[in-house]
């Protein structure tokens, strides 16, 4: 057996953190499902699982550095019990002379699927030596959707997703994301894949993402269309003033600047407004009056000549 130092591509002096980083990397590399026409792979993903077994757990690395279990994880038998290379198994105090050995607990417990399953989550730290192990989870990337505000995506605010391993994460949207478009989390999958979550936007009551624009329909009064004004448009960001220009026809689109979302380089998208004339609920004889003497007096047509087949 290599020495799992060297099979994990770590110094003797590795903190737990790189041992663990390092065994996660060549796990997800070497795993039979992620190489099926590699023959040698499983070979390697083996040997891999054997060498986090030994130096991946404290104690068993603390005994594995000191010479009392080899590469493989096995006790190394010295009867005498004396130095670095003594059986951790029996009792050093008598060898013959009528003294008896004493089993004090053998090799580190926990086969390469305890290993595995207990670093992805599969057991836990309390679980008892000697347990049946479960089978071994391949890797495999989540699927998972989260919803968005359009004011989220403008503040450029973080997201919560609820993940199918039963972790919840924050992620950040990045600009120039739109409805439908999948953020890969790496390694928040299960045992090591990654998580694909998919993009949804909320409904807002009163935009409509036309991709990094957004479109408003805007009330206004039959004055306001026919006289013009200054009206108060919301946006995402605040509300802001906004001409309407006399005689001004119904569905015409005016265009607010830098007022949609935000592009991913860096800009914002704009807010086009289309007007919508609202009459009065209640009927109003003046209006009535007025719009008489008008048909009368100077009659035109609102609609051309395809509406007339």
């Amino acid at each position: 057996m290599r020495d799992p130092y060297e099979v994990l591509g770590v110094t003797r002096t590795a903190s737990a953190a790189e041992i663990k980083k390092a065994f996660r990397k060549l796990a997800k590399q070497h795993h039979p499902d992620q190489n099926q026409d590699d023959p040698k792979a499983k070979e390697r993903f083996a040997e891999v699982n054997q060498a986090y077994e030994v130096v991946g757990d404290e104690e068993a690395r603390a005994k594995f550095d000191r010479g009392e279990i080899g590469a493989d994880g096995k006790p190394r038998f010295d009867p005498l019990g004396g130095g670095a290379g003594g059986f951790q198994g029996f009792d050093p105090q008598g060898f013959g002379g009528g003294r008896t050995f004493r089993w004090s607990g053998g090799a580190p417990g926990g086969g390469a699927e305890d290993i595995l399953n207990d670093f992805f989550g599969g057991f836990g730290a309390g679980r008892a030596r000697g347990a049946r192990a479960k089978p071994e989870r391949p890797i495999e990337d989540a699927s998972a959707t989260v919803a968005v505000t359009l004011e989220q995506i403008a503040r450029g605010e973080k997201a919560r997703v609820d993940l199918p391993t039963g972790k919840t994460v924050d992620i950040t949207i990045p600009p120039g994301t739109r409805a439908g478009k999948t953020i890969r989390l790496r390694g928040q999958g299960f045992a090591g894949g990654d998580a694909l979550v998919q993009v949804e936007f909320v409904p807002h009551p009163l935009f409509k993402p036309e991709g990094e624009h957004l479109r408003l329909d805007l009330p206004v009064t039959l004055d306001e269309a026919v006289l013009g004004a200054k009206v108060r448009v919301p946006t995402l960001s605040g509300s802001v003033q906004m001409t309407v220009p006399p005689n001004a026809n119904i569905g015409r689109v005016l265009r607010l600047k830098g007022k949609g979302l935000p592009t991913a380089e860096g800009g914002h998208g704009d807010l086009l407004v289309s007007l919508r004339i609202v009459l009065p609920e209640k009927a109003d004889p003046e209006l009535d009056a007025l719009m008489r003497r008008w048909r009368d007096r100077a009659p035109y047509s609102a609609r051309g000549p395809e509406y007339e087949r």
